[in-house]
């Protein structure tokens, strides 16, 4: 059921790869989830979010009883963290594919620089067939820990480098209409198009006794992927090969109607009040409107202040508005590179940046 989505993004709840009573690695289970990442990573670009940092290394902190002090959480996953990426790298590797450890915390994909440097490491990582294993940084983001918001930080993962899909592992395969350990009546929901306020009220807020995340914020992740045109699919992550034998029977699937790269245009259109005036000459215009990227040759005159990331109107010398994207430099550097070659940009700024001003992906073209 996988195999049409191109970028995946596969978020691993602590009940799936932590025993609960020994508070150990599942080994077989994760060299079982490596096998199905190696038998798709030669034609799919895959990133790995996943807890169990401070299931892992509580036992080292308090063997005998449950952790609860905020500081004690914060130890507990130091240890694990390191313990986490080791079982990683050493599973995928047997498989022969790289790995690379990312910590990340929401306000890393909500703050536009680090959003951006973020987005462009993963890229970098990809080009390089290198899978990111991607966890909270639980040891400074203290709301993380309180909320068990990795369900999130993987929704905001997938946003972020414009994946198609976001597969939830959990120890549930699904939504279902009410909580099936209290009411043999509930039934399960296969096929979601729109997230509304029947679906939010069929959300079991309940975790496991090693996990800090409940359905609610499944359902969050869902939204914030449906909202980027990428699909969601909540599964059990309990069977034989658990990327591989997903199907219509142990999961329920959130079905995206656009794609990611159509909603991240439409999100472009719709942003009233750009920061900026980027003015192009003719033949700038000309590849603007063969969906070709803006390099700075064919920039004549910049307006306004703005940051690497912000969103940008281009005109041509008539004021005619030609197109809107997102600006890959800071309004300082970019002054200073246009009507140049792009390979004199090193030189100019002192750092190696994009040829391009504004990518072709980033940029959309207004209807004259």
């Amino acid at each position: 059921m996988i195999n049409n989505f191109k970028k995946i993004v596969i978020k691993i709840g602590s009940s799936s790869i932590v025993n609960e009573r020994t508070k150990i690695i599942k080994t077989k289970w994760l060299r079982a989830i490596c096998r199905d990442i190696a038998s798709l990573h030669s034609t799919k670009k895959i990133i790995v979010v996943c807890s169990g940092a401070i299931a892992l290394g509580s036992k080292f902190i308090n063997e005998k009883k449950p952790i609860r002090r905020l500081e004690d959480k914060q130890a507990a996953a130091a240890v694990g963290q390191i313990m986490l990426a080791n079982h990683w790298q050493q599973s995928l590797k047997k498989n022969k594919i790289n790995t690379a450890q990312l910590l990340l915390t929401l306000e890393d994909s909500e703050m536009r620089r680090r959003y951006l440097n973020v987005r462009k490491t993963i890229y970098s990582l990809h080009k390089k067939n290198i899978i990111p294993i991607i966890n909270e940084n639980d040891t400074v983001a203290t709301e993380e820990i309180r909320y068990g918001d990795n369900d999130r930080l993987a929704a905001r993962v997938a946003q972020m480098i414009d994946a198609d899909l976001l597969i939830l592992l959990s120890d549930i395969d699904g939504l279902y209409s009410m909580s099936p350990n209290k009411n043999y009546k509930a039934k399960k929901i296969k096929d979601i198009y729109k997230i509304d306020t029947s679906i939010e009220k069929m959300a079991d807020d309940q975790s496991s006794s090693v996990g800090s995340g409940g359905m609610v914020t499944k359902i969050w992740a869902a939204k914030i992927c449906m909202n980027s045109g990428c699909s969601t699919v909540i599964t059990n992550s309990d069977k034989a090969r658990p990327l591989i034998n997903i199907n219509k029977d142990n999961s329920t699937w959130f079905h995206a109607v656009k794609t990611p790269r159509s909603s991240r245009k439409q999100w472009l259109l719709n942003h009233l009040h750009s920061s900026g005036t980027i003015i192009i000459d003719e033949g700038a215009q000309k590849a603007v409107l063969n969906n070709k990227s803006l390099l700075p040759a064919g920039v004549i005159d910049i307006k306004g202040k703005f940051n690497r990331g912000d969103v940008i109107s281009i005109t041509n010398t008539k004021n005619i508005k030609i197109g809107i994207g997102v600006i890959a430099y800071n309004a300082g550097d970019a002054k200073k590179i246009i009507g140049k070659n792009s390979k004199d940009i090193k030189n100019i700024l002192g750092y190696e940046g994009r040829d391009e001003l504004i990518h072709k992906d980033d940029l959309v073209k207004v209807k004259l």
